[in-house]
């Protein structure tokens, strides 16, 4: 299981479960792909539900490769998501939910 307080979310590819976190170094390299705009502009297109494929894209490759995962965006681009394009929304949002908020106390 994927360790929210560490900021941690899973995702399936082709029925293996990998972890995904946004590391600092991870984000570095989310700036980059995202060639244009800041973090806080990635942050303000999902709050506003104004994410692209691309956003998601960008956004699960960080992701994968913060939780130790060696591949690339063409790598994602013949497997599948679980949860198929919604879920690699989903998992994308909770990414970078969980990379700029404290996790709750219940």
């Amino acid at each position: 299981m994927a360790n929210p307080y560490a900021g941690e979310v899973a995702v399936w590819l082709d029925g293996q479960r990998h972890v995904a976190k946004l590391t600092l170094g991870a984000l570095a390299e989310l700036e980059v792909a995202l060639e244009t705009g800041s973090l806080i502009d990635l942050v303000e297109r999902f709050e506003a539900q104004r994410f692209s494929t691309r956003d998601v894209l960008a956004l699960l490759v960080a992701g994968l490769r913060g939780g130790g995962w060696q591949g690339t965006a063409v790598d994602l681009r013949t497997v599948e998501v679980g949860g198929g394009p919604i879920g690699a929304a989903r998992a994308a949002a909770e990414l970078l939910a969980r990379a700029f908020s404290l996790p709750e106390h219940g």
